[in-house]
């Protein structure tokens, strides 16, 4: 099929644009195999495949309002890894119950819900210790996951880049090493009587063969990603060493960060109204009103419970974020929570150590909210910049207060230079804040605002105080 045959005559899709079609090409093939799980001690080892599903929750605190939003948001990631949601079960304990997660009882109406709807697999809305899912899968008799498994699922469809599929795998591999499960000394490797000293016996088992290689593979693709966190390191350095400022826009996922990196800097990147829809950071240049430059980043998306595992993996990911002289903070100002999702992405940045970096709170999606709505989270946010990314709504305003936002070059000088340094001119432009510009005879009188470092470039064509 041409990539470009759904695109109106002389239009150029954009990368984004590309990537969307690509992704809405593949769908998953339903009932191509039997839903009922034959041996329930294979579950780990085979891909996750989701069709109907059957959410289940357990509301240990808060409202019950805040039990339904979590149960709706698990229903929107399920639909993200393509399933179909046939229902969903929340349960009132004071604690998630030891050894099913949620007590016999509910177990019971699960399975006849399972069974009645045609379900094949059962997703809890926490994250299941290994003996939790080995009771659940025996007791329901369908494939059982948790929310852990489901986000590193949907992590490994979206990952593009050569790190983000290494950094999903490794976050895959760290999940599945606890929850590996064996058959006995059944698939055992027998040394046999002439198999040498230390080799005699029950030899190793296939339980124990898989947790080594899991071992082996981790270790290579820790290595792997400290390879490339050089080569990230190293454009980080080219950046810094320029003076160029850094923004990251963070967010909850599906906030609208990729939307508005496009509306800031026409990056042309994927859009799409899914929950992490996209994983690899992009970085795009920007100037503001006076030439200077600065980058734009956007960053992975958040989520209340993001698996610690994802964290650790994408942490050089993240780092960027913890590096940047700038935190553009985009709330999702048509959700039903937006106040607990920008505190779930708080706890995130402060565990990545970026809680220090300024921030500038985006309320996006403005075209959505309801007049009185917008009063609400006014009141909420009475500093934060309103806009909506995809009518265009507030954008120059956004751009006015990045500016204001990004740190100033502290050290002030007034060069002449000569009109064959253009070069000199152009990165003052770049780097500094320009304040006024005089032709002359011999070359161009600037006054502006500089770094020290291209403070040291110019001292040559400083003008002396009179």
């Amino acid at each position: 099929m041409n990539s470009q045959e759904d695109f109106p005559s002389g239009h150029t899709p954009s990368t984004g644009e590309l990537d969307l079609e690509a992704r809405q090409a593949l769908r998953r093939v339903v009932g191509l195999a039997s839903t009922e799980l034959e041996d329930v001690t294979d579950a780990e080892y085979r891909r996750l495949r989701l069709e109907r599903v059957v959410l289940v929750g357990v509301w240990t605190e808060g409202t019950i309002d805040d039990a339904e939003n979590s149960l709706a948001e698990l229903a929107q990631l399920a639909e993200t890894a393509g399933s179909e949601v046939v229902d969903g079960l929340i349960q009132r304990r004071s604690k998630p119950d030891a050894g099913t997660f949620i007590g016999s009882g509910k177990v019971r109406e699960v399975k006849d819900t399972v069974e009645a709807l045609g379900a094949d697999t059962v997703i809890a809305d926490g994250e299941l210790s290994p003996g939790q899912l080995i009771a659940l899968e025996k007791a329901i008799n369908v494939k059982v996951i948790d929310r852990t498994a489901l986000i590193l699922d949907i992590f490994a469809q979206h990952a593009k880049s050569a790190e983000g599929k290494a950094q999903v795998e490794l976050a895959q591999l760290q999940y599945l090493l606890p929850r590996l499960r064996g058959w006995g000394d059944a698939m055992s490797r027998q040394g046999g009587s002439n198999g040498g000293v230390g080799l005699r016996g029950p030899g190793e088992t296939k339980l124990e063969t898989d947790r080594r290689r899991i071992r082996a593979k981790v270790a290579k693709l820790r290595r792997e990603l400290a390879k490339l966190t050089v080569t990230r390191e190293t454009k980080r350095d080219s950046r810094t060493r320029n003076r160029v400022p850094g923004v990251a826009i963070a967010g909850y996922t599906n906030a609208g960060k990729s939307s508005l990196l496009n509306a800031l800097t026409g990056a042309g990147i994927l859009v799409q109204d899914a929950l992490f829809a996209t994983l690899d950071t992009s970085t795009r240049r920007s100037r503001t009103a006076e030439g200077r430059e600065y980058t734009v980043t956007d960053t992975v998306g958040f989520v209340r419970h993001l698996p610690h595992q994802l964290v650790e993996a994408f942490r050089s990911t993240l780092e960027e974020v913890a590096e940047a002289d700038l935190i553009v903070h985009v709330i999702d100002g048509s959700h039903p929570d937006p106040l607990g999702q920008a505190e779930a992405v708080r706890e995130v940045l402060a565990e990545v150590g970026a809680e220090e970096i300024p921030e500038l709170v985006v309320v996006n999606k403005l075209d959505l909210v309801a007049p009185d709505d917008v009063l609400q989270l006014r009141s909420d946010w009475p500093d934060a910049v309103f806009v909506s990314a995809h009518s265009g709504e507030g954008i120059d305003k956004l751009r006015a207060a990045i500016e204001q936002a990004l740190p100033q070059p502290h050290t002030m000088l007034t060069v002449c230079i000569p009109y064959v340094r253009g070069d000199l001119v152009s990165r003052l432009r770049s780097r500094g804040e320009v304040l006024s510009t005089e032709h002359r005879g011999d070359g161009s009188v600037i006054t502006a605002r500089v770094d020290d470092a291209l403070a040291g470039e110019l001292r040559a064509f400083v003008l002396e105080k009179d």
